[in-house]
């Protein structure tokens, strides 16, 4: 008798439908092993990589009854495991390509249509990061005194990210002339 476990277990090792499974093992009356070797037969499902082989614990006895068939290990090929190295290596490149943008990119503090400070965005993000109470806060006070903040470079020097950065500018300078009593008109 074929169980539910049995049926998902091999639906998911084979990648193959409910149906698939569940006919494939009621041929091999429940046997898992048998129906991943019956699958790999008719091409269903990739064979252990290395050539390594499946054996089931019927036929090998028959075959060889002085073995022990409790030191056999059956081999499972699976395309989707990535090891931790691959992994590790696509991570460290998500790294450096982004340090690499974030030092393409400037951010610039800007007073009075000058340029007063350029630092690349990497400096910055680690500022903010690791001190954020010091940083934002300076840079909101900035806001206050006149100061406007730009990105420059390919990634981030679009027009858009600018205008945001000026309606930021805008509403601190509007802000402040609301508090000193000047009245508005934008």
């Amino acid at each position: 008798m074929v169980t539910l476990q049995q049926v998902e277990e091999l639906r998911k090792y084979a990648n193959i439908t409910f149906n698939e499974a569940k006919e494939a093992l009621e041929e091999t009356n429940g046997d898992i092993l048998e129906a991943i070797i019956n699958l790999e037969k008719n091409g269903r499902i990739k064979p252990p990589k290395n050539e390594g082989y499946y054996c089931s614990k019927d036929s090998y006895e028959d075959s060889h009854n002085d073995s022990n068939i409790d030191n056999i290990q059956p081999e499972f090929y699976d395309d989707s495991t990535t090891s931790f190295y691959e992994i590790l290596n696509k991570v460290i490149s998500f790294i450096k390509k982004l340090f690499a943008k974030g030092n393409r990119n400037n951010f610039e503090v800007i007073k009075d249509g000058k340029r007063i400070m350029s630092i690349p965005v990497t400096i910055l993000v680690v500022l903010v990061v690791f001190t954020f109470w010091i940083t934002i806060p300076t840079m909101i006070i900035g806001l206050f005194l006149g100061y406007k903040y730009a990105f420059n470079g390919p990634e981030l020097g679009k027009e858009k990210v600018n205008r945001a950065m000026d309606s930021v500018s805008n509403a601190a300078e509007n802000l402040k002339k609301e508090f000193k009593g000047d009245k508005t008109h934008d």
